[in-house]
């Protein structure tokens, strides 16, 4: 790997971490093209996911302070504003699937998961995922209001989500616009729900790989770092106003057209 290799994998991590196009399966193709072993490569990923994770605390950094806030207030018996209460309760229990899963397969997941075949298949499976929201957006009457069961149930989504090329702000947004939620409000609890997962996922990958020993260079990890993070911020503001003004339809299309690339590519 050298420094440009490092940019690129950067770049490729902040604009697709929070687009519903798939981070991990976008990662993979990089690195097949890229020829990076399989042990840098899951070293690499897993300092460019804490990236990201940073990237999201720092856009929704009222929301974040608002919720540490609220948990501190809780621990100590005190009052709090409802919805606060709801929304962080929504987010832990939405966190339980994904770190039980994620615990017991994603290891599995991550060396068995990994061939571009795959994840053409995953992405195809969620871009009907998505069309299938978009109907029930379509449809969706009156408000409905979040609470921690339809937390969980999202959670359930982004569990799933450990198969790469699904997207996990795809699938949550998703998840949360088929339990009702208005398209602009899912994207915001995907985004408030993935910093947990983000974060321990990458600061366990990280870990295990420094335990054992990695052979890479910091200076590459913190260009590709920097980059993932710069781009992360563009990217969710970039989501964000997409979805106040359309839909999840543009990245139907990527995704079809990225999965029949990824096929004929492979044959």
């Amino acid at each position: 790997m050298n420094i440009l290799d490092a940019l690129i994998l950067g770049l490729t991590q902040g604009l697709t971490e929070f687009l519903p196009v798939s981070s991990t399966g976008h990662l993979i193709i990089v690195h097949d093209l890229l020829g990076t072993d399989i042990g840098g490569a899951l070293a690499f990923d897993a300092v460019l996911h804490l990236a990201t994770a940073l990237a999201v605390i720092i856009y929704f950094r009222r929301d974040v302070l608002r919720l540490l806030k609220t948990a501190l207030r809780l621990m100590g018996h005190k009052e709090v504003v409802g919805k606060d209460k709801k929304l962080l309760l929504a987010i832990l229990w939405g966190t339980v699937p994904a770190v039980v899963l994620g615990l017991s397969l994603e290891s599995y997941i991550e060396t068995s998961f990994r061939s571009p075949e795959l994840v053409a298949v995953v992405l195809l499976l969620g871009s009907i995922l998505f069309v299938l929201a978009e109907r029930k957006h379509k449809y969706r009457t009156g408000s409905t209001e979040l609470d921690s069961l339809r937390g969980f149930r999202i959670g359930l989504w982004q569990a799933a989500a450990l198969l790469p090329g699904l997207s996990r702000s795809g699938a949550t947004i998703s998840g949360g616009m088929l339990l009702g939620l208005d398209r602009h409000e899912a994207a915001r609890f995907a985004f408030l729900l993935a910093v947990p997962v983000i974060l321990g996922a990458g600061l366990m990958k990280l870990i295990d790989l420094l335990s054992v020993g990695s052979n890479f260079e910091w200076s590459y990890l913190l260009a590709g770092a920097l980059t993932a993070f710069a781009i992360g911020l563009l990217a969710i503001h970039f989501l964000l106003s997409i979805l106040r003004k359309y839909s999840l339809w543009p990245f139907v299309w990527y995704r079809v057209a990225l999965a029949i690339l990824i096929l004929v590519w492979a044959v």
